[in-house]
């Protein structure tokens, strides 16, 4: 800390205040809020006793395996797989088995030709008789006594008169059927190029879900990060507001300023606590959140490690070191966005739908046969009992009328197909869109970081002064509040804009695989405070600290 003399900012003419006798108490506790708050800020890379120690390494090793969004994509891709194999099997003979007993309760054969008319003389033949007269006796007893049984049944192979199955009470039968399809006008090539195309999609749709989900993480840890880092600067200016109305507390003792000065410093200092409260709780929401895409109980301890005042920033995780180095020297091979690819798959599919709506035109053709050996015994069959049906044919189909369904069929497909093709030149511009507001988002957040850099020793220099000068009579407590307001919002600043580039920096490594649906702007935790007229711009105005005292207005600072 280098040393201030009065002399050095007091106006010509003005003799000093009394007062000087009391040294640098004042100033030496104030300029020592923020060196505690920045030495404890990087003792809390060290481990907490009891806390879960997890870098962002860590945080997507166990976010991923966890994931419900990982785990209906790795479904999406199982069920692409299942309709791929479906569709293959079509090309594949088909062969079915069919094993059934019926028991026939009753029958419209039963008793049909029984006879139920009185006896008769059974029919003689005398073999010496005249053959005219051998006619008339057997004419006569096919009149008198009509043949009984029935007469459909015919001996079997085993001498069985009754093998037929009319109005048998027990049937088996036992059947193979076959078929195979030998030609379908191109619709089966075409729903197997359209089933493999669809698994394809799953299986980069599953990559996108990962990459969007490390960018999740990636995000919720650096705002965890962040908001630690925005609680300790507010205890910070907190702790300088108490302290400077305990200096002013112990002046209106003396008799030195007036009831008024008190009252303005105390008010400061109450202001900030409600700032203190509520960056605590954005705090404990932010680690909630994490632990949330961790898959941690919300009640577990962690402790982050990544450090947000790192003069230099390191990249933010080692998996994506190597990509972040080729992406920044401009050595990275460009590598075709998963969003664009799907869409051309997508363009592929509605081409093959196309060749589907058109296969209905034409004829399909399949061979088929039916094997099936079937008995009618009285109890259980045995092996001779068994007779066979075996058939073989071929079977053409195709449409002569269909009331015009084929050709709606068509037009449908065909729509579809220029509607995707319009979705991949759309893409195709989006992505070279994405790609390049990507890279000068990064630029953007690494040259607002790298001028943070000056506005904090600025601030700080400017904060020693105003505090000199007001222990010394020479300006006013609103002078000292926008010092210290300016001094917390450069520090904010840094905190954010570090956060910001390590952010993109994560985006950029893992742009060809995340959705271009939610690859916009990095959003940034939104925690709206007044703005001093003098402040210093803020790459995102929403993250300052509150002020801790009333606004200055312009021409109340002495120069």
């Amino acid at each position: 800390m280098s040393h201030i003399s009065v002399e050095d900012f007091s106006p010509a003419g003005c003799p000093p205040a009394a007062g000087r006798g009391r040294g640098l108490t004042l100033l030496t506790a104030a300029l020592m809020v923020f060196t505690v708050a920045t030495v404890s800020h990087a003792q809390s890379s060290q481990p907490a006793p009891g806390a879960r120690v997890i870098t962002l390494d860590d945080a997507l090793m166990l976010a991923e395996p966890k994931s419900e969004l990982v785990t209906i994509a790795e479904a999406g891709v199982t069920r692409a797989e299942s309709e791929q194999r479906r569709v293959h099997s079509e090309w594949l003979p088909q062969v079915s088995a069919l094993a059934s007993y019926d028991r026939a309760l009753a029958s419209e054969f039963s008793g049909l030709f029984d006879s139920l008319g009185p006896s008769c003389t059974p029919l003689t033949i005398d073999a010496q008789a005249p053959l005219t007269d051998r006619v008339s006796e057997i004419e006569r007893a096919l009149r008198d006594c009509p043949p009984t049984g029935n007469v459909f049944a015919g001996p079997s192979d085993n001498g069985d008169s009754e093998a037929l199955p009319f109005g048998r009470p027990n049937t088996y039968r036992l059947n193979v059927a076959f078929s195979q399809t030998v030609y379908t006008g191109g619709r089966l090539r075409a729903q197997e190029d359209r089933a493999r195309l669809a698994r394809t999609n799953a299986t980069l749709n599953l990559g996108s879900t990962r990459a969007q989900l490390a960018l999740d993480v990636a995000q919720a840890y650096f705002d965890a990060l962040l908001s630690e880092r925005l609680v300790a600067i507010a205890e910070a200016t907190l702790a300088q507001a108490e302290s400077t109305a305990e200096q002013v507390r112990q002046q209106r003792e003396a008799g030195r300023i007036a009831e008024f000065d008190l009252l303005r410093a105390q008010v400061t200092r109450d202001s900030q606590r409600p700032e203190v409260i509520r960056r605590r709780n954005a705090r404990d929401v932010a680690f909630l959140r994490l632990k949330q895409l961790l898959e941690l109980p919300l009640d577990t301890p962690i402790q982050l490690v990544a450090n947000l005042e790192d003069p230099v920033l390191p990249p933010p995780a080692a998996r994506f070191a190597e990509a972040i180095a080729a992406a920044e020297a401009g050595t990275s091979v460009g590598r075709l966005r998963t969003a664009v690819t799907q869409a051309s798959n997508d363009v592929q599919q509605r081409e093959a739908g196309v060749r589907i709506a058109r296969a209905q035109r034409l004829p399909s053709v399949s061979v088929n046969s039916a094997y099936g050996p079937v008995a009618y015994p009285a109890i259980a069959p045995s092996f001779g009992d068994f007779r066979t049906n075996w058939t073989i044919g071929a079977t053409a189909q195709m449409p002569v009328f269909t009331g015009g369904r084929i050709k709606a069929d068509e037009m449908s497909a065909r729509a579809d197909l220029a509607e995707t093709q319009a979705r991949l030149q759309l893409t195709r511009e989006l992505a070279t869109l994405d790609d390049a507001s990507t890279r000068l988002q990064l630029a953007d957040a690494r040259a607002a970081w790298e001028a943070t850099a000056g506005i904090v020793q600025q601030a700080q220099r400017a904060y020693e002064i105003a505090e000199l000068r007001y222990r010394e009579g020479l300006s006013t407590q609103l002078e000292l509040s926008d010092a210290r307001l300016l001094l917390a919002q450069a520090h904010v600043s840094r905190a954010q804009a570090a956060r910001d580039v390590q952010l993109v920096r994560v985006k950029l490594a893992l742009l060809p695989d995340l959705p271009l649906s939610n690859t916009g702007a990095v959003t940034v935790p939104q925690a709206p405070a007044p703005q001093p007229a003098a402040a210093p711009a803020s790459s995102n105005p929403s993250t300052s600290v509150a002020a801790t005292a009333t606004p200055a207005r312009p021409g109340s600072q002495r120069e």
